[in-house]
């Protein structure tokens, strides 16, 4: 099905199923603790060896010698793979390092070794005995050292530019009555999802089945079988449980590579999943950036004059991360400038976490927004609105499809009762805390990607759908199963939904906000095509309904089991619709923050998010994905950071319990809205997505709120105790 005008009335809007809000159909298997995840498929495969990988003790250099004399004597040990007995392994392009490296260490923890064996433990005390000697050569572990030397990003990694330049920004910003430069900084940050990145692989033959905990089943399957030098043909990937992956699973990792490299010479399925330390270490995370944000303004707030400048760091090869996205599109102002710069570091490999860009970008966008609404004397709200835009305000010619931030800050304002707020900081005090109230808008762009289903009748009287879409704890099973129903007219009982095997069409994956509309507008197109064969044999015409389990014409009705065995396969292609009008999704963030007027701890006590994003397929799920989003924004705000040692070039704090992350006491109850709203622009569906819009935003608000509390700005995140002690008011 070919997408490429916008949509008019189609079966998704008769709103019976989609639209309404639907317990996750995974739910009791999850809470259960039945649903199958990676590292759990006993049943699947013959009693799995396990395998323990080994991470380089340094950061940059060479492995001079590796002795495994002792671990190969060592009880249990079946084999040990190193890059010296691997074989010729290529690179994927998705993959910045090499995932086993050998002589050359490209970074900390990168792996350089598994040792297979008959349990785990021995495969641990083995590992233990690998006695590696190093030669190590000087590192780039510091941001800041390394700003000066960073040049100009040639592109932000996503097929955008690196810099972007409308009008003459330099002379606006000098002519500007009103003006603000400053600069931000925020920490790495890693995903720290529950679930690790764990495999079990199983070879028949020349052909390769891995039980992985992976986001994107299509770039796994042809990731993999490019490293390994085989067919795709000979690769399955299979992945239908993800116990959260935020980014960090989106790509081929070393769990993936080495459980296949070890199975293969253990000639019997090997099962791995890597530690903590090698979490944080060996795989992705957001990268560190400093921002600086100059704003220039008229007396009445409007802008005339906003630059966006990040720098930040990555292994060769490796892309920026892109903070100033947002600001090319988020406010109105005629003289622009953003520009990327990407400093060479040697610490593990910078790329995607959830929102990346926008996440940290906002965080700095939406402070300066606060600080120059101060400067100017105005209301934070009613600076964004007068700044508000329809048109992308680099591209004046090109309309937003929809956009309603406008809509979303006043509601917001409206629900959270932002007219009672003093516009001067530090002057609400309840005993022993500072209040105060901060605001911020969301925005994240809406990503068009092919999506392919099949939807077949099988003699049960279901629908079954079967599409390679992973469920990263996000409701996929329950979306694409409610647009199944709609399209089809059954029972959401009736639906069955297999997902994440590559033996299925292949869908967009999980990832970008970009999910739910496209894999549900894949779903759509096939259970179209389903509909005209069943109506093609019943013959019915074009106008044939499906209702109630029937299909449903000239007077006949007949139900949809007598039609059993008929199966259609189709996906979603996308027009030009996305380069004729820019999409986004829009919201708003209000916060409230109690801070101790003695200990500077920060107690975060009410929360709300307004939303515009489209349809919004199931609003159960929706939520869950902007509370969660807004809860890693907390975290971002407060004390989320991964600490470098810039001497050895690693992440210390490198487990849950030094990489400190929101709890449930942390977080108060939180309000989301979500306007009514449909975009015919976007897809079949008339939706976007929400899960990543929930975060952008997020940490400047609590920001704006501490500030609005204590009368302390701290621009470097994340906001701890010490950064806000020595500038809090007397206590006496």
């Amino acid at each position: 099905m070919r997408f490429d005008q916008p949509a008019t009335t189609n079966p998704i809007d008769q709103g019976r199923v989609v639209g309404r809000p639907t317990p996750r159909i995974d739910g009791p298997l999850k809470t259960t603790g039945t649903a199958p995840y990676a590292y759990e498929h006993h049943g699947a495969t013959a009693e799995p060896a396990i395998g323990f990988v080994v991470g380089a003790g340094i950061a940059k250099g060479r492995i001079r010698s590796m002795d495994l004399t002792a671990a190969r004597k060592a009880p249990g040990v079946l084999a040990i793979v190193t890059a010296r007995n691997a074989g010729k392994l290529g690179q994927a392009g998705k993959n910045t390092a090499k995932l086993l490296g050998g002589p050359e260490v490209s970074h900390y923890h990168q792996a350089v070794a598994v040792v297979v064996a008959t349990t785990f433990e021995q495969a641990r005390a083995a590992a233990a005995l690998i006695d590696i000697r190093y030669e190590t050569r000087p590192g780039r572990f510091d941001l800041a050292a390394q700003r000066p030397h960073a040049p100009l990003a040639r592109s932000d990694g996503m097929g955008g530019k690196g810099q972007t330049q409308v009008g003459d920004f330099a002379t606006a910003f000098a002519e500007a009555p009103v003006q603000l430069d400053a600069t931000y900084t925020t920490p790495d940050q890693g995903h720290a999802m529950m679930e690790p990145h764990a495999t079990l692989a199983a070879w028949e033959g020349r052909k390769l089945t891995v039980w992985t905990s992976n986001q994107m089943v299509g770039w796994a399957v042809e990731d993999l079988a490019k490293t390994l030098g085989i067919p795709k043909a000979d690769v399955r990937v299979r992945s239908p449980y993800i116990g959260g992956g935020f980014g960090g699973k989106l790509f081929l990792r070393a769990d993936v590579l080495l459980a296949a490299l070890a199975a293969r010479a253990v000639n019997r399925p090997v099962k791995i999943a890597l530690t903590r330390p090698l979490i944080f270490n060996n795989t992705t995370h957001r990268p560190a950036t400093i921002q600086r944000l100059r704003i220039g303004a008229g007396r009445d707030g409007r802008i005339t004059a906003i630059a966006h400048e990040s720098w930040s760091g990555n292994l060769p090869g490796g892309s920026p991360e892109t903070a100033p996205v947002q600001t090319r599109l988020l406010y109105a102002g005629e003289h622009r400038l953003t520009a990327m710069r990407l400093a060479v570091l040697d610490l593990p490999e910078g790329n995607a976490m959830r929102a990346p860009g926008e996440a940290p970008g906002m965080m700095a966008l939406e402070i300066a927004m606060d600080e120059m609404a101060e400067k100017l004397g105005l209301d934070p709200v009613e600076l964004r609105l007068r700044n508000d835009t329809q048109v992308d305000p680099e591209k004046p010619q090109r309309p937003f499809s929809q956009r309603r931030l406008a809509e979303c800050l006043r509601l917001g304002a409206e629900r959270f009762g932002w007219n009672q707020r003093s516009p001067r900081p530090a002057q609400r005090r309840e005993g022993r805390w500072l209040v105060g109230t901060g605001v911020a808008a969301a925005f994240r762009n809406n990503i068009a990607m092919k999506s392919r289903a099949r939807a077949r009748l099988d003699g049960e009287g279901r629908v079954v759908v079967e599409t390679d879409m992973t469920d990263i704890g996000t409701g996929s099973y329950t979306i694409l199963a409610q647009t199944a129903a709609e399209t089809l007219g059954v029972p959401l009982e009736r639906v069955r939904v297999a997902l994440g095997d590559s033996a299925f069409p292949v869908s967009c994956g999980s990832g970008g906000q970009w999910g739910a509309n496209n894999a549900c507008s894949g779903v759509y197109a096939a259970c179209m095509k389903l509909r005209g064969l069943v109506a093609a044999q019943a013959g019915l015409g074009s106008d044939a309904s499906f209702v109630d389990g029937e299909v449903r014409g000239g007077g006949r009705a007949l139900p949809l089991d007598a039609f059993a065995g008929l199966a259609a396969e189709d996906g979603i292609e996308y027009g030009d619709l996305d380069k004729r009008y820019q999409q986004s999704t829009f919201g708003a963030h209000f916060v409230e923050v109690a801070v101790d007027a003695f200990t500077g701890e920060v107690r975060v006590r009410r929360m709300l998010a307004v939303c515009a994003a489209g349809r919004i397929i199931n609003p159960t799920s929706a939520r869950s994905q902007v509370i969660g989003a807004m809860t890693m924004g907390v975290g971002a705000a407060l004390m989320e950071a991964l600490h470098v040692d810039t001497r050895r070039g690693f992440f210390v704090n490198h487990d849950l319990a030094g990489y400190e992350v929101p709890v449930h006491a942390d977080i108060p109850h939180q309000d989301v809205i979500f306007l009514d709203e449909v975009d015919p622009i976007s897809s079949p569906m008339k939706a976007k997505g929400v899960g990543e819009l929930g975060i952008c935003g997020v940490g400047a608000a609590v920001a704006n709120a501490v500030y609005h509390a204590t009368g302390v700005r701290v621009r470097d995140y994340p906001i701890t105790l010490d950064k806000l002690l020595p500038g809090l008011p007397d206590v006496a």
